[in-house]
C-alpha cells in the first residue's frame, strides 16, 4: 500500500479517467458561481463590467458569460472538452494578466487556480466518463 502510494506512476488509468471528471465538475460547477450572476446581468441589461482588452464593454460582458457559463456547462458535462477549455482559457488569462494585473497575489490567486486547472485538464482530456468518450466509441 505504501509502495502504490509513494510510486509516481503505479496508478490505473481509471485514477487519470477519476481525476478529470474531478476537475471537470469542481471547475465547471464553481465557475458557474461566476458566471451565473454575469449572465443575469446580461438579459437584465445591466453592463456594469469592464472593458479589458478593449472590443466593448458589451462584446467583453458576452464574451465572459459564455466562456463562463456556456463553455462551463460543456466542461461539467464533458461535450467537446478541450474545445470548451479555449475559452476559459483565454478569460482566466485575461483575468489574471490584465484585470488582475496590479492586484496582490490573493486577490489573483482564484483566477490563477482556474487558469492551471483548466490547462491540466486540457492535457488530461475528458475522461472516460464524458460525453466525449461516448461519442468517440461510436466512431
Amino acid at each position: 500500500m505504501i509502495k502504490k502510494l509513494l510510486s509516481p506512476n503505479v496508478w490505473s488509468t481509471n485514477a487519470t479517467d477519476f481525476a478529470s471528471l474531478l476537475l471537470r465538475i469542481s471547475l465547471g460547477l464553481l465557475m458557474l458561481s461566476h458566471g451565473i450572476p454575469k449572465l443575469m446581468n446580461l438579459m437584465n441589461g445591466d453592463m456594469q463590467f469592464g472593458d479589458p482588452i478593449g472590443i466593448g464593454i458589451p462584446a467583453s460582458l458576452t464574451l465572459t458569460v459564455f466562456a463562463e457559463v456556456f463553455c462551463s456547462l460543456l466542461l461539467l458535462f464533458g461535450l467537446w472538452t478541450r474545445l470548451a477549455l479555449i475559452p476559459l482559457i483565454f478569460t482566466m488569462i485575461v483575468a489574471v494578466f490584465i484585470v488582475h494585473i496590479n492586484d496582490d497575489l490573493g486577490t489573483k490567486e482564484p483566477a490563477f487556480m482556474y487558469l492551471f486547472g483548466y490547462c491540466a485538464l486540457f492535457l488530461l482530456g475528458s475522461g472516460k466518463y464524458a460525453i466525449d468518450s461516448l461519442l468517440n466509441r461510436k466512431r
